[in-house]
Formats: structure tokens, C-alpha cells, sequence
């Protein structure tokens, strides 16, 4: 399973990655988490993080081309979907994991599966 955006408490661990003033709307942050890389957007009111790395060649992906709600690698084209991780187009096939994200106070928190954190 890599689409873990629903994950709640029991499964999470929700980790900070900042300030809720710190992140503006259309921006990207990218984060290590747990020796994960994470790319972590903000589309108006809404949050997405995804696994920093493209299933095609293992290359960074957070600095890629947005377009809607979809992430286009920067090496190769391939495209994913910021809601679920799934790949949407060649040459990437394989979807990438995608993260809850929640705003606590005025943290911003991203959960990441608490199997996969231990």
C-alpha cells in the first residue's frame, strides 16, 4: 500500500515540519523524514506530501513541473498524482507513496506509517 493519506493516529506517526505562517500557498518544501524524502505542497487551502523520489529511475521529484494536481518528474515526463502517489503516466508506472498531512494549531504535521518509522 502506498497511498497512506488516510491513515489516522493508531497508524501515523505525524511528525512537524513547520509553521503553519511558514508555508505560503503554491509553494513546495521538500523534508527528511525518518530517512524519507518528502515533497511537501500547499494548493490554496489544501495539502499534499508525496515520496521525493520518482519510481522510474529513483530521481528527485519534488522540483518538478506542477500542473493541477499533478507532478511531472523533471529527468523523464513521468507524472504522478499528488492526492494518491499514483503514477499517471510513462515511463513511470509504479505509484509513489502519499502521506496525510494535517495543521494542528499552527503546526503543520505529516504522518508517516508507524511500521515504517520503526
Amino acid at each position: 500500500m502506498y497511498n497512506y493519506v488516510t491513515l489516522g493516529e493508531k497508524e501515523a506517526e505525524f511528525v512537524t515540519v513547520g509553521k503553519l505562517k511558514d508555508f505560503a500557498s503554491g509553494d513546495r518544501w521538500l523534508f527528511e523524514i525518518d530517512g524519507r524524502a518528502v515533497a511537501l505542497f500547499r494548493i490554496a487551502q489544501d495539502w499534499y506530501a508525496i515520496a521525493d523520489v520518482c519510481t522510474h529511475d529513483e530521481g528527485p521529484l519534488g522540483e518538478g513541473t506542477l500542473e493541477g494536481l499533478q507532478l511531472e518528474c523533471p529527468r523523464h515526463g513521468g507524472r504522478f498524482d499528488l492526492r494518491t502517489g499514483k503514477a499517471i503516466r510513462l515511463p513511470a508506472v509504479m505509484d509513489i507513496p502519499a502521506y496525510p498531512v494535517r495543521v494542528v494549531g499552527e503546526e503543520v504535521q505529516i504522518g508517516i506509517p508507524r511500521e515504517a518509522s520503526a
